[in-house]
């Protein structure tokens, strides 16, 4: 199996113009990078609010997804794109499809969905969504996106969500977007065994209790009457932390957990990661190479 190795895009450091997106995305790409991911947050919370830990302070920029991956599908010719993760429930599902559909096509497939619940109840508040049904309700988003990616037309009936005889256009060549799922509840290992084509946690470190996680999930897809080669998984690793063995270390465990996608971020953090020490463009680039050149035998 040879994994992808992707690199996050660090707009709250880099900025948010033109020149600098363009940029980093060709000198990225230009390094052998399979992919790129950027975060989602349409409205960020009080900087003075934000507990330890938490993301999307509206102190720092974050490009819409669609938006960004458009403009950059334009200025790069075969890097990959994913979202790192699209908060679903807070959009409308029909708007989602399209837009991914018409990134699908500018971008020739060169497009995955990750999606996630999301945990900051201002952003539900602002986009007049409710927050506190967001899981069933992203469940039933993905199952209705994926019916309006297969078919010209459809009916669909479901508790949220009703179309009788329409349909989108553009739809995929391929009549998907590969929709991952990030986050670690019991309820999202039971919707990516259903309907998920990839599962993205960033929680949990090499070592058994990965590997059991791992283990189950590949029985409850099999039990949804699926293959588990058919669902990818991709995990999260700090540039900023650690040595190149250490780095190797960690690759070569994921390889052989059957991790297919591993994303070198740059600027996440938590009990886990660690953001790089600087914050200029020479400091990612410096840092997102330096970890690709360690461990690129090993992919």
């Amino acid at each position: 199996m040879t994994m992808q190795l992707g690199a996050s895009i660090p707009v709250g450091d880099l900025g948010p113009g033109p020149q600098v997106m363009r940029d980093y995305a060709q000198a990225v790409e230009g390094l052998g990078f399979d992919y790129l991911v950027a975060p989602d947050h349409v409205i960020g919370i009080d900087p003075a609010k934000v507990q330890p830990g938490q993301r999307g302070s509206n102190a720092t920029a974050y490009h819409d997804p669609f938006v960004l991956f458009g403009f950059l599908a334009g200025v790069t010719k075969k890097i990959g794109f994913a979202a790192g993760v699209l908060i679903l429930a807070q959009r409308q599902a029909a708007l989602v499809a399209k837009q991914a559909a018409s990134l699908d096509a500018l971008c020739e497939g060169r497009f995955r969905l990750g999606v996630g619940v999301g945990w900051n109840e201002i952003e539900f508040q602002g986009l007049g969504m409710d927050f506190h049904t967001r899981g069933v309700r992203s469940a039933e988003q993905v199952r209705f996106m994926q019916a309006l990616w297969a078919k010209d037309g459809i009916t669909f009936k479901g508790k949220y969500h009703e179309l009788i005889d329409g349909g989108i256009n553009p739809r995929p060549k391929s009549g998907k977007v590969p929709v991952w799922f990030g986050g670690h509840a019991e309820q999202t290992l039971k919707r990516v065994a259903k309907y998920g084509d990839g599962f993205m946690p960033n929680r949990w470190p090499p070592g058994d209790e990965v590997l059991k996680i791992f283990d189950r999930l590949r029985g409850m897809i099999k039990d949804a009457g699926r293959k588990p080669e058919d669902v990818g998984l991709e995990v999260w690793v700090s540039p900023g932390k650690g040595t190149p063995d250490d780095w190797r270390r960690e690759i070569a465990f994921w390889k052989k957990a059957g991790v297919g996608h591993v994303l070198a971020h740059t600027t996440f953090t938590s009990a886990l990661h660690e953001r790089i020490k600087g914050k200029s463009y020479d400091d990612h680039l410096t840092a997102v190479s330096r970890y690709r050149d360690a461990v690129k035998d090993l992919l």
